[in-house]
């Protein structure tokens, strides 16, 4: 096998370095400023056309995604936190006259930050561009995407740049950790400056991905290492937008126990814009029998069985890499009481309607019967499934927090404690930002996995950059924020995709009887809350036994007030928290009316780094020679 590596290494020749400018008496400011713009402009010209012809290296950039669902963008990239900047790689494979490429909050196309390259016909530019909102564009004066060659080969045209995590532009997007929305649009005829190119005509898109990789050691695999493919029986993709597919898969009779060390991603060729995430749960008994099946898991076949099987093995998102477990630990599967069945679930996203793509895809689990020395196990935290937790309608950025609390890890913890090293945060359609932190004594001590662009279309594990401690008294709150501006009615807790949920599936070793850690707020201290809304308004809530909390919910006039009391009611009420076994049967003790944990220091918000101060440079594009490039 390979040996150890390391992801997110720049190689040196696709490092930049600054020149320095001999100072000249006899030059006033402004020439010598326009002697050094021009003589930038010849250089990177020149570096252009001598990087024509040169076949990109995929060793550069280790991680790679289809832009768009037909695969005609392409990009690659890598990451260096010595330098604080991401490396891109876009590959164009039928250039027609140009492509847009950039972040935004949530991948509109107003507000955005962008890369542009365009041609008017005879000659070619790229430049820093932002948009306005009424997605009007505009050169950025300060020039932070870095053009560092455009490449022509047989599958296309290469365009490589780089830009800083951080740039401290007003007009620039912010890469942090957690999911980044990319957009791109085609430009299909050629025009003749920046400012008259219309983003409502192009063909366009979003693509989510996590660019910032966390910089880990990756292990080496045992040389008698085994491998499972878990993969659909060459099905025919539906053809309509969205599809969730369901394959139940048996595993070899007296298979005994194992654990996964790793698992990557098996996508059919031609279908890698298609399938979106992917995952693998083991069913929860052998006393259930699960029947075999292959279809659609809305559909009314699928049977009621399948509902047992939630037990995350393995979990891949469009844009994700291989996933390897610690080497002290692997998921444990097969052996007595381990049930034989597992779930294939694959979300397919097919917007452009094809018909008649057969697929394979699944995932390739690698595993070994030499037990590591400990069995990873998932835990969930955060906010039970409940009514009682509620979202009013017309929020932009509504907060609901779940505990995991001193006392259940007091309880449930060995006195060495459990070490994260992965997580999966979890919401349905209204979750917008998602964080898990660890205090101890009250005092904030780091963020376990924060993501503040989340979205529930992009969901998967991620290693985190370094182990998490988390020892008996500890605490780890989960706070995720909602967005329900476009909601007449209050979103309350629930199952259902319209209902919402506020999870983090950490995982971590070594595995304890502890599975769930949540909480929800205090059922009277709910029903305290109607009886106000009731006193302080002219429309009655029923509080009739009959009438559930949801519907409850639904009579409220939400008026400001009683935002903001509802708000204040989940601030301070006690809570009723789940410290659950597997079984899903609680540990002894009393989990009822639980003051909320009090915490008297908090962290400080990040501060972005600040790259140096750069020379001013005119908010010019950057000239490229494509010469006689064939358009597609």
């Amino acid at each position: 096998m390979a040996k150890a590596r390391r992801v997110g290494a720049i190689l040196p020749s696709m490092q930049t370095h600054g020149s320095m400018l001999s100072p000249c008496s006899s030059f006033r400011l402004r020439e010598l400023a326009s002697m050094y713009f021009t003589m930038v402009a010849v250089f990177l010209v020149i570096l252009v056309v001598a990087m024509q012809g040169l076949a990109p290296s995929n060793t550069h950039f280790p991680y790679k995604v289809s832009l768009d669902p037909q695969g005609l963008l392409e990009l690659s990239w890598n990451v260096s936190y010595p330098e604080q900047a991401v490396y891109f790689q876009i590959l164009i494979k039928k250039f027609r006259f140009g492509l847009l490429f950039g972040m935004s909050d949530r991948g509109e196309f107003e507000n955005a930050d962008l890369a542009v390259l365009w041609t008017d016909g005879h000659s070619s530019y790229f430049g820093d561009a932002w948009s306005d909102a009424q997605g009007q564009l505009h050169m950025d004066s300060q020039q932070d995407y870095q053009l560092l060659g455009a490449q022509k080969a047989p599958e296309g045209l290469y365009l490589l740049f780089r830009r800083a995590f951080s740039t401290c532009d007003p007009k620039d997007y912010l890469i942090e950790d957690g999911t980044v929305h990319l957009i791109y649009g085609i430009l299909e005829n050629p025009v003749h400056s920046l400012h008259a190119i219309n983003i409502s005509t192009m063909y366009r898109g979003l693509q989510r991905v996590q660019l910032l990789k966390p910089d880990i050691t990756i292990p080496v695999l045992p040389r008698d290492v085994k491998i499972m493919e878990i993969t659909t029986p060459s099905i025919v993709i539906p053809s309509q937008e969205t599809t969730y597919w369901c394959y139940i898969r048996e595993l070899p009779d007296n298979f005994t126990k194992h654990h996964i060390i790793m698992y990557e991603p098996v996508i059919t060729a031609g279908n890698e814009a298609l399938v979106h995430h992917m995952e693998i749960f083991q069913c929860t008994t052998e006393s259930v029998n699960i029947p075999h099946y292959n279809g659609q898991c809305d559909s009314k076949m699928k049977p009621e069985q399948l509902n047992y099987c939630r037990r995350v093995l393995a979990a891949w998102a469009m844009g994700a890499q291989a996933f390897y477990y610690p080497e002290e630990a692997g998921v444990a599967f097969g052996g007595p009481g381990s049930s034989r069945h597992l779930r294939l679930e694959i979300h397919y996203h097919n917007p452009l309607i094809f018909r008649g793509r057969r697929d394979s895809s699944g995932i390739r689990l690698y595993y070994t019967d030499k037990l590591r020395s400990h069995d990873a196990g998932i835990m969930e935290l955060g906010l039970v499934y409940s009514p009682l937790m509620a979202v009013p309608p017309g929020e932009t950025a509504f907060i609901l927090t779940g505990y995991c609390t001193d006392k259940c890890t007091q309880k449930a913890l060995p006195e060495g404690g459990i070490r994260i090293f992965a997580s999966q945060l979890h919401t349905h359609l209204a979750g917008r930002k998602v964080v898990t932190v660890l205090s101890r004594e009250g005092r904030e001590l780091q963020v376990v996995n924060a993501d503040g662009h989340y979205s529930p279309h992009f969901q998967e594990i991620r290693m985190l950059k370094e182990l998490v401690a988390v020892f008996p008294g500890d605490e780890l709150i989960t706070s995720c924020t909602y967005n329900t501006e476009n909601r007449s009615n209050a979103t309350v807790g629930g199952f259902g995709i319209m209902e919402e949920m506020c999870v983090n599936y950490v995982h971590y070793y070594p595995q304890t009887q502890l599975e769930l850690c949540k909480s929800t707020t205090d059922p009277g201290y709910v029903q305290r809350y109607f009886n106000t809304v009731n006193r302080f308004n002219d429309e009655e809530v029923c509080m009739c036994p009959q009438v559930s909390v949801p519907q409850q919910f639904s009579s409220v006039p939400w008026n400001t007030f009683n935002k903001q009391i509802l708000k204040s009611v989940y601030n301070f009420a006690p809570i009723s928290m789940h410290c659950n076994k597997s079984s899903a049967v609680r540990f002894p003790g009393q989990w009822e009316k639980q003051p909320l944990p009090s915490i008297t220091k908090t962290l400080r918000e990040p501060k972005p780094h600040c790259p140096p101060t750069p020379e001013p440079r005119p908010a010019v594009p950057v000239p490229i020679n494509l010469g006689h490039f064939r358009r597609g």
